[in-house]
C-alpha cells in the first residue's frame, strides 16, 4: 500500500471507532437513567426518538465505517494471521453485540414500549473494551 494512504485509513478507521464508541456511551447513559417497566412520559420517549435518530444517522454509520477500515488495514497490512488483531475483534465484536441491542431498545422505547430488562455494567464493558482495542491497536503485543 502506499505510504500516504495508511495513515489516512488508520485516522479514518479511529475517527470512526471514536464517533461509535461516544454514541454508544450516550446510548448506555439514557437507557441507565430510564425506569423499569414503566410507560415512558411523552419527553422520554421524544428523547428516546431523538437518540434514535441520532443512532441510526452517527453511530452506526461509524460503526460500519470503523468495521470496513478495519477490515480493510487488516487485509491490506497483512495482520489477519496476528493474534492481536483476534484478540481486538473480540473486544469490537462485543461493542457491535451491545450496540444492536442498545439500537433495539431505542427503536422499542420510541414506539411506546416499556424497559423490561436492565442492562448489566455496559459502561464497564465499554471502557473496558475501548482500552483493550486501543492498546492491543497500538502496541501489537502478540
Amino acid at each position: 500500500m502506499p505510504f500516504a494512504v495508511y495513515p489516512w485509513l488508520k485516522g479514518l478507521h479511529v475517527a470512526a471507532g471514536l464517533l461509535f464508541i461516544g454514541g454508544l456511551i450516550a446510548e448506555t447513559a439514557f437507557l441507565s437513567a430510564l425506569p423499569l417497566a414503566e410507560t415512558l412520559s411523552p419527553a422520554q420517549r421524544h428523547a428516546a426518538s431523538i437518540l434514535r435518530t441520532w443512532d441510526r444517522r452517527l453511530t452506526t454509520p461509524a460503526l460500519l465505517l470503523a468495521w470496513g477500515l478495519g477490515l480493510t488495514l487488516a487485509l491490506l497490512q497483512g495482520w489477519f494471521p496476528a493474534h492481536w488483531l483476534h484478540a481486538k475483534l473480540v473486544f469490537v465484536v462485543a461493542l457491535s453485540a451491545l450496540h444492536g441491542l442498545q439500537s433495539g431498545s431505542l427503536r422499542r422505547l420510541a414506539a411506546g414500549g416499556v424497559r423490561t430488562r436492565r442492562q448489566t455494567m455496559p459502561t464497564l464493558l465499554i471502557v473496558i473494551s475501548a482500552t483493550a482495542i486501543a492498546v492491543l491497536a497500538v502496541v501489537k503485543p502478540f
